[in-house]
C-alpha cells in the first residue's frame, strides 16, 4: 500500500527551485517549505529573499525561515505541519532534532557521486580536478556531512569545455528527476539503501575561499584551464595583473588553452589586436572573458578596443 506523504522541502538557491517545482508538478503534498532568512544585499542593502522563498510564495506554500534550527518556536511550527518526509536540496547542516523528525526520514540531494566530493562545492571541484563524469546522489541524512545511507544515483558526463555554470544547470535538472524517483520509491516502500564505504582516496569538495580561486601561472596548463572553468561564473578565478607600473586584480570567466613550445616566462602577457593570452608551461591560456575592477564582465575583443597593455605586462 502506498504511503500518504506529507513533505517538508528545505532549500535556498535556484538549484533547489527546480526540485521543488518537480515535486509539486508530480502532485506530491508539500505541507511547508524551510529556507534561509531574508538578508540585505546589493548597494542599497535591501532585504533579499531566497530563490526558494520567492517560488514558494508564488505557489502559496507555508514558509519557515529559522535563523537557528534548534529554536523552539521553529521546532513547534515544524511539528505542527506534521511532516512524515523531508527533502533537502542545497540547504545547511541539520541537527538531529530536525532530520530525525519525520517517520519516513529526511533525504538530501547532493551534486556528486557520493562518497566522492562530499562538501560545499562539489560542482566546482569536479571541474577543477578535471573529472570527465560526475552526477547526483540522494541519501538519508545522518549526524555527519554527506555520509548517510545512499538511496539512488544518476551519472552525467562532463564536457571538455564545461563550466561550473553549465554543469550546475545539467545537475539541477538531473537532480530534480532523481528526487522524484526517490520520493516514488519511499512512497511505494521499495527503497533499498547502501552504506557509503570509507576510503581516504575519495576526493572532497570543501568550501571555496578567495585564496583557493587565485591562479598559479606556474601550474600546468591543464590545471589552470580547469580552474578557470571550474570557478566560472561564480565565485570566479582571479589573478593580479601588472601593467604600466600598476597592480590590480582581475576576474577570469572564460578561456581556451593551446599547447605550444615557447621560452616565455609563465605569466607573461601576449597581446594582439584581437587576442590576449598568458604564457604558461607547455603553452598559452587565451583569455576570452574577463572583468576589470569596478567594471562589468566583457569579452576580450571589447576590452582590447579600449584598454592598453604595455610590453612588460604580466599576470602574477
Amino acid at each position: 500500500m502506498a504511503k500518504d506523504l506529507k513533505i517538508i522541502f528545505m532549500g535556498t538557491p535556484n538549484f533547489a527551485v527546480a526540485t521543488l517545482d518537480a515535486i509539486l508538478n508530480h502532485g506530491y503534498n508539500v505541507v511547508g517549505v524551510v529556507t534561509s532568512p531574508d538578508k540585505p544585499a546589493g548597494r542599497g542593502q535591501k532585504m533579499h529573499e531566497s530563490a526558494v522563498k520567492k517560488f514558494a510564495k508564488n505557489k502559496g506554500l507555508p514558509i519557515l525561515q529559522p535563523a537557528r534550527l534548534k529554536n523552539e518556536k521553529f521546532l513547534e511550527a515544524l511539528n505542527a505541519l506534521e511532516p512524515n518526509l523531508q527533502v533537502v536540496v542545497a540547504f545547511r547542516m541539520l541537527p538531529e532534532i530536525v532530520w530525525g523528525l519525520p517517520e519516513y526520514g529526511t533525504f538530501n540531494l547532493h551534486a556528486s557521486l557520493l562518497p566522492n566530493y562530499r562538501g560545499a562545492a562539489p560542482i566546482n571541484w569536479a571541474i577543477i580536478n578535471g573529472e570527465t563524469k560526475t552526477g547526483v546522489t540522494t541519501f538519508f541524512i545522518d549526524n555527519k556531512i554527506d555520509t548517510g545511507e545512499l538511496i539512488m544515483q544518476k551519472e552525467v558526463s562532463v564536457d571538455p569545455n564545461e563550466t561550473a555554470g553549465t554543469l550546475h544547470d545539467k545537475l539541477m535538472i538531473l537532480g530534480s528527476e532523481l528526487v522524484i524517483e526517490t520520493i516514488n520509491s519511499i512512497e511505494n516502500n521499495t527503497v533499498i539503501t547502501t552504506s557509503q564505504s570509507e576510503n581516504k582516496d575519495y576526493k572532497s569538495a570543501p568550501k571555496l575561499h578567495k585564496d583557493t580561486c587565485k591562479i598559479d601561472w606556474n601550474d600546468s596548463i591543464e590545471n589552470i584551464f580547469n580552474k578557470i572553468r571550474g570557478l566560472s561564473p561564480y565565485p570566479a578565478a582571479w589573478s593580479d595583473l601588472i601593467n604600466d607600473g600598476a597592480s590590480f586584480q582581475i576576474k577570469l570567466f572564460n578561456a581556451e588553452m593551446k599547447l605550444e613550445v615557447h621560452d616565455l616566462e609563465p605569466g607573461k602577457l601576449v597581446v594582439t589586436k584581437k587576442e590576449l593570452s598568458v604564457a604558461v608551461r607547455n603553452g598559452f591560456i587565451f583569455l576570452t572573458e574577463i572583468q576589470l575592477p569596478g567594471k562589468r564582465r566583457m569579452d576580450v575583443k571589447s576590452l582590447l578596443n579600449g584598454f592598453s597593455f604595455n610590453s612588460n605586462a604580466k599576470m602574477l
